[in-house]
């Protein structure tokens, strides 16, 4: 897949109507943070870097078919946290901004993660997550499978999103495959951790579907996507010098005593009390 010759302004300028990366990909870029692709690489790989998710995804529930049922009855038993405290989490969740993103995983990683104090490791997400949502695009174009709100002509919990993610099809989900990278990603790097992490990385996914955003089978498909791209994004050399330092950036942070400027009391029991 060949990468336009873009300039980097023009590049970061169209981050709020989206940018054709090639004629398969059509990648909406709402915060990149301080990562700038330069004009060769998305994140850490180039266009041909990237899995073929269209080869290793099965074609999404066709309607009337057991796992299209099962997507349906998930939906249905999330409708009823409309109003909850879980819903509310959700609604955040689908905050689309880079610093957003990053902060819903600042209270199951234990100190926050922010361009000011751990610069290297915010620049890292970023750049993983133009990686992953690029390999996701194509996948979204090839099956073109409608929003449960588009499809049901219900609203989300998050109605800023709803004229973009209506045209922007649902499988897989970029967003659920961006949650579970994170979950991945900074369970190794605080191990310790890695339990509550990778619980928040699987709340993130559940919280696509609760918003009405997407299906539970276009999360599972999301971390197919993840997991294939990260495998390919940590051969390269520049990832694993960038987790070296993010895992000096926290070593730091912990021995300062640093701690999430969230309020994680409200969010567990958001997420415990369903």
């Amino acid at each position: 897949m060949p990468f336009p010759k873009l300039l980097i302004g023009g590049l970061v300028g169209l981050t709020a109507i989206g940018i054709v990366l090639s004629d398969q990909i059509k990648l909406p870029l709402q915060d990149l943070g301080p990562a700038q692709p330069s004009v060769s690489r998305l994140g850490y790989l180039l266009p041909s870097e990237l899995p073929n998710v269209i080869a290793l995804l099965p074609p999404p529930p066709s309607p009337g078919s057991e796992a299209m049922t099962k997507d349906e009855a998930a939906r249905t038993a999330a409708l009823p946290l409309m109003g909850t405290a879980r819903y509310t989490l959700a609604a955040a969740d689908a905050v689309r901004s880079q610093r957003d993103t990053v902060n819903d995983f600042q209270c199951a990683f234990g100190i926050g993660i922010t361009p000011e104090r751990t610069r290297g490791l915010y620049e890292l997400l970023s750049r993983l997550r133009l990686d992953v949502r690029a390999a996701s695009y194509p996948a979204k174009s090839h099956f073109k499978r409608r929003r449960p709100f588009d499809l049901h002509n219900s609203q989300t919990c998050y109605r800023d999103d709803e004229a973009m993610a209506r045209d922007d099809w649902s499988y897989p989900s970029a967003r659920g495959a961006v949650g579970w990278t994170y979950a991945l990603v900074l369970a190794e790097l605080r191990p310790d951790r890695a339990k509550e992490i990778l619980q928040r990385g699987r709340d993130f996914g559940e919280s696509r579907i609760i918003c009405d955003q997407e299906w539970r089978s276009d999360i599972e498909a999301g971390k197919v996507v993840a997991t294939a791209t990260l495998k390919r994004i940590q051969r390269t050399d520049q990832f694993k010098a960038d987790l070296a330092a993010a895992q000096k950036e926290v070593a730091l942070e912990l021995t300062a005593g640093a701690k999430p400027a969230a309020n994680c009391t409200a969010e567990s029991a958001a997420l415990t009390r369903r």
